[in-house]
């Protein structure tokens, strides 16, 4: 047996011949029992497949770093909207411009305007019907953030000392006159992220490994065949996979004064450890619910419920093709919805397959449907497991909303744009060393001979971050 397992080394794989190789090496079973019981020699999978790991490596990739800190930039808007411009003067007359403040309060307490002399402007209250338009007659310093309005219209009809809508529609110099005064920067988002390093172990002891025991199984990968001993080192394999994936989901960044962040020790750790500067990575659930979309209302179960979500898509990327990863009970209110759009589906007569027969299996779920973009469904493992979310009532997460295809960011290592999935994953790597997956084995037993140790210890290792670029194109569904 080899000493060390290097990354994307060998896994564990059942052999179809009783032979003691590498990757085929389990161990569960005692054999200090005086009476052996009489044994089935395949395992029965009581809960099939049991891992959860496969829904990054649907959505997204993975592709190296060699930093410890990933930043990228995504576009901002390219027009500018103020949504609670406030009047600061009532108008004094109809030729005399109006003074607007960016925010509702006192002048240079809000976001300093960037409006420009000679640009059009639209000025629309807040939940109501009035509007006005006009032309930008003077902008404050840097420091404040005022604006004066001179409207097209005989008299102002929006009202004073309300929150107001505000944005550029043009602009109107006269004949012979200078250009356009100052210019826009483009607005860029700059985004970061850290890489957690996760780690697991499994152990044996050289006894144990002293006398060979066979099991047949079935794995999860759908290999079939004889594994000896180390079938707990499998599942610990297989269980860090889940990590891997599960880091990356739910990962969050330590916040100010956190436990988390503080240097911690005393009586509550093992001799000689503590934990200190545990900063955290922001996972998927913490980038969308900070930078994206949130429906907090339940299942959307009606057309009218998702309607709303398109709406809300328009505002945003407009990506046409959306995957909807959804809970069992989500799943199923989606197909009740969708059959309830065909006028025999009440009595569910041609629910979902519309050339059923007597012989026929009736299909009565939907993989998606197409109303403004489209939006196919796949259940989610991970939102259904009982040990995992699907065992949990408090922030329940029902689903999430993921764009499909690619996103064009600025990269910096890279020093150039770049296209990337919405969803990809960074890991740490450079010529001599690589921490996308490494196993290893120490001790003294099992072919390894690294230290006095009187067992073999697989080691994994793993040092990576999930890149959620363009979050304001995903849904979180909860509740």
């Amino acid at each position: 047996m080899a000493g060390s397992l290097n990354a994307g080394g060998v896994s564990l794989t059942p052999s179809s011949v009783k032979a003691t190789l590498p990757s085929n090496y389990i161990t569960d079973f005692n054999f200090l029992n005086q009476y052996l019981p009489d044994t089935y020699e395949k395992e029965f999978e009581r809960y099939g497949n049991r891992t959860i790991a496969a829904f990054l490596r649907m959505v997204g990739a993975e592709m190296p770093t060699n930093s410890d800190l990933i930043k990228w930039a995504e576009q901002g808007r390219l027009h500018t909207k103020y949504a609670a411009a406030q009047t600061a003067t009532a108008p004094a007359a109809v030729a005399v411009p109006v003074k607007f403040l960016t925010g509702a309060g006192a002048a240079g307490t809000n976001e300093a305007c960037n409006f420009r002399v000679g640009q059009t402007v639209l000025i629309s209250e807040n939940g109501g019907s009035n509007s006005n338009k006009g032309i930008i007659t003077s902008v404050g310093a840097a420091t404040t953030d005022e604006f004066f309005v001179a409207f097209y219209e005989a008299s102002q009809v929006v009202p004073a000392n309300v929150p107001l809508t505000v944005f550029v529609y043009g602009s109107e110099f006269k004949q012979g006159d200078f250009g356009m005064v100052g210019s826009l920067e483009s607005e860029d988002i700059f985004l970061s992220n850290k890489p957690i390093i996760i780690k697991d172990k499994y152990v044996v002891s050289g006894s144990d490994m002293a006398q060979i025991g066979w099991v047949e199984v079935t794995t999860e990968n759908g290999a079939t065949g004889y594994l000896w001993y180390l079938k707990s080192e499998h599942e610990t394999r297989l269980r860090f996979e889940d990590y891997l994936e599960m880091s990356m989901i739910e990962g969050v960044v330590a916040e100010n004064a956190s436990g988390a962040l503080a240097n911690l020790s005393g009586s509550a750790y093992p001799t000689g450890t503590g934990l200190a500067n545990n900063v955290g990575t922001e996972g998927m659930f913490e980038a969308i619910e900070s930078r994206g979309n949130v429906w907090a209302g339940g299942y959307p179960t009606t057309l009218a419920a998702f309607d709303t979500i398109i709406k809300r898509l328009d505002k945003q990327g407009s990506i046409q093709e959306n995957v909807i990863f959804v809970d069992r009970n989500f799943s199923f209110a989606i197909d009740d919805m969708l059959a309830a759009q065909n006028s025999y589906g009440a009595g569910g007569t041609s629910y979902g397959l519309f050339d059923n027969d007597e012989e026929m299996a009736l299909n009565l779920g939907f993989k998606g449907f197409r109303r403004g973009y489209d939006f196919y469904k796949s259940d989610w493992k991970y939102l259904n497991d009982a040990t995992l979310r699907g065992g949990i009532d408090g922030g329940k997460v029902s689903g999430t909303l993921v764009p499909a295809g690619s996103t064009s960011v600025y990269d910096q290592i890279l020093g150039k744009n770049a296209k990337r999935p919405f969803l990809h994953v960074r890991y740490r790597a450079s010529e001599t060393e690589d921490r996308r997956y490494k196993t290893w084995m120490t001790g003294s037993a099992g072919g390894a001979a690294t230290s006095d140790l009187d067992a073999m210890e697989v080691n994994f290792l793993s040092e990576r971050a999930l890149c959620t670029m363009g979050a304001n194109n995903f849904v979180l569904f909860k509740g």
